[in-house]
């Protein structure tokens, strides 16, 4: 069941933004969104939260700082997806800027997703030892690395965490951990993602650096601009979907209007070429749907070396040449998923046969043949259409039969999943071999011969804690728009802006006639609305049923882009039928659901 619901719009703040010289529909859009002033959407750079308010980040910056005065060894340990590859790579390159000739070496290494696993284990540590590191940083990764930590301890290593996952209830015993979710943490914004958390530390180390008197004619190195960096901020907040508070609407603000200027990375403007996009119009559309899932598809399917490499190289032509590589891989992994979940979906078709989809509050599916890069992105796909919490499995390899299983879960609003995961673990101690993530994402290992039991406890811990309303899907939309601003330059005007996780773009509900439908590829349907004297062409993606003369639907207004000729789009997320007595003049309730649509297919979720 889909139930379309409007955002309130306070009256008194739509006006005063109005009034304060902000555009009618985004006064209205913001108002919505709790936005008071114009003020709150200044995203000038120095609106940042200083790194000194972020703990231990003064600690790493000393660390880091002796480091390199001692030309050490430094190796940064990545995590394998789009937030820690961009991570690395902003560590790579600011730390090798910030040493200049000192002697001090930094490197990097990717544990691979098939034979390592996630995050730093005694393994891992092994492997790095073969560089001879004398400080060790995670990026992404890392707070729950007690074991690891404690390999690198017997050999002498020393580590630094850098990481914005939950903490559990002991912390590995770093020399310096930082993280905004530690419970002695006091920063403000609880929502970096992991390459925030990395650019926060690179502040305090610039900062350290330049207070004992590093750069100057006296070493001959130049202070950094770390302002570049942040495209790459930009990208990987984005695509880790955390929440898009000010101050990562600040950080993405700045990385887009880089990129806007024509200042980019080169591995940015290659996967930006690969996509087909331009850089010069990029959005958050662009980066958590087109460039994002082409870094990652470096992590699901092969290395995300490649993808690293990517984002440190200085090199066009070799930045162009594994960006062709990465748009290969992703659709690689497209034709992958499509396999996956078309068997999930005969899966839960079964289980709506034998039970019904309201009898099961949580999902659970393994399928041996699964691909554990992919597993991911298949739980984001069936929670989207099923409305339910979810945990994909996969073995951990192919020849581990009967062994681990690693499973990746999506979450909805009302379950907090890594909190159920340790509720899972406090039920049955033996049950998880390792678990983390966040609210709505998280990861867990499991034996094979412990899946039934897993889902059972799954479904019974969400059951507990989801209430009938949280299990009924929701659309917030922003109500009708208007015919005038069904227009390439309102869809622009949106573009422009930045809106994600937490601050959701613009998502608006109407009632129209349909003049034309035909189905392309055999899954999307394609459209001819009218409204009023108003008719306009839209798409819904893998549809699931025709509509009738009259429908309500939810949609976003983008813009069309074929043989050199734009137009206003809508992309449908969700469409009902509505009767045409209804539709001449009788509103639809919006708790009617006749549901006969999908959303909008993503071609990534994390």
């Amino acid at each position: 069941m889909t139930r379309l619901q409007a955002r309130r719009v306070p009256p008194r703040l739509q006006w005063r933004l109005e009034r304060e010289g902000l555009h009618p529909l985004l006064a209205r859009l913001y108002a919505a969104r709790g936005i008071e002033t114009k003020n709150e959407l200044d995203y000038e750079i120095k609106g940042m939260i200083p790194p000194a308010r972020l703990t231990h980040a003064a600690a790493a910056a000393v660390l880091l700082a002796d480091a390199i005065e001692a030309r050490a060894r430094i190796l940064i340990v990545a995590d394998y997806d789009c937030d820690g590859a961009t991570a690395c790579a902003i560590g790579v390159r600011a730390l090798r800027a910030l040493a200049g000739d000192s002697g001090a070496v930094v490197d990097y290494l990717v544990p691979n997703r098939f034979t390592n696993g996630y995050g730093l284990s005694p393994e891992i540590v092994d492997l790095a030892a073969a560089k001879n590191p004398d400080l060790l940083i995670t990026v992404d990764n890392g707070i729950a690395s007690l074991a690891g930590v404690a390999r690198a301890n017997e050999l002498g290593i020393v580590t630094l965490i850098t990481d914005h996952h939950l903490p559990g209830d002991a912390l590995p015993t770093a020399e310096c951990i930082v993280n905004p979710n530690r419970r002695d943490c006091a920063f403000p914004s609880k929502c970096l993602a992991g390459v925030g958390v990395m650019f926060y530390v690179l502040l305090a180390l610039r900062a350290e650096l330049r207070a004992r008197g590093w750069f100057g004619e006296a070493t001959g190195i130049r202070e950094p601009n770390l302002g570049a960096l942040l495209d790459l901020v930009a990208l990987g907040t984005v695509a880790d979907v955390v929440r898009l508070d000010h101050n990562n609407r600040i950080l993405v603000d700045q990385g887009l209007k880089r990129m806007r200027g024509g200042r980019v990375n080169p591995g940015i403007r290659a996967l930006f070429h690969a996509a087909g996009r331009d850089p010069a119009k990029a959005s958050v559309t662009d980066l958590g749907f087109m460039i994002g899932p082409r870094l990652n598809a470096a992590g699901r399917l092969a290395d995300m070396s490649l993808g690293v490499e990517a984002l440190i190289t200085d090199d066009e032509a070799r930045a162009f040449n594994i960006a062709r590589e990465l748009d290969r891989l992703n659709r690689e992994r497209k034709d992958i998923e499509s396999d996956m979940r078309a068997q999930a979906f005969a899966h839960l078709d079964a289980i709506d046969e034998e039970n019904g989809l309201a009898a099961v509050p949580a999902i659970t599916l393994f399928d041996p043949e699964w691909h554990q890069g992919v597993i991911g992105i298949l739980a984001s796909r069936i929670k989207d259409r099923r409305h339910r919490p979810v945990f994909a499995f996969a073995r951990a390899s192919e020849a581990n039969a009967g062994g681990e299983l690693r499973g990746s879960g999506r979450s909805i609003p009302g379950l907090h999943l890594r909190d159920a995961l340790d509720l899972i673990s406090r039920r049955e101690p033996d049950l998880l071999l390792r678990f983390g993530g966040h609210a709505m994402a998280a990861g867990a290992t499991i034996r094979e011969a412990d899946l039934a039991r897993f889902g059972e406890l799954f479904a019974q811990v969400a059951g507990e804690l989801l209430s009938h309303t949280d299990l009924t899907r929701t659309l917030e939309t922003d109500g009708g728009l208007e015919e005038g601003y069904f227009s390439i330059a309102t869809a622009r005007l949106l573009e422009s802006e930045v809106w994600g996780q937490g601050f959701p773009a613009p998502l608006f509900e109407d009632e129209f006639t349909v003049e034309r439908q035909r189905v392309l590829k055999k899954k999307h349907l394609k459209l001819r609305l009218r409204k009023g004297s108003l008719n306009i062409d839209a798409i819904q993606f893998n549809f699931s049923d025709a509509p009738g003369a009259a429908i309500r639907a939810a949609y976003r207004l983008t813009i069309n882009e074929y043989n050199g000729t734009e137009s206003p789009l809508l992309l449908i997320e969700h469409l009902q039928e509505v009767s045409e007595d209804s539709f001449r003049g009788q509103r639809l309730e919006r708790t009617e659901d006749s549901f006969r649509g999908q959303p909008i297919e993503r071609t990534e979720d994390r």
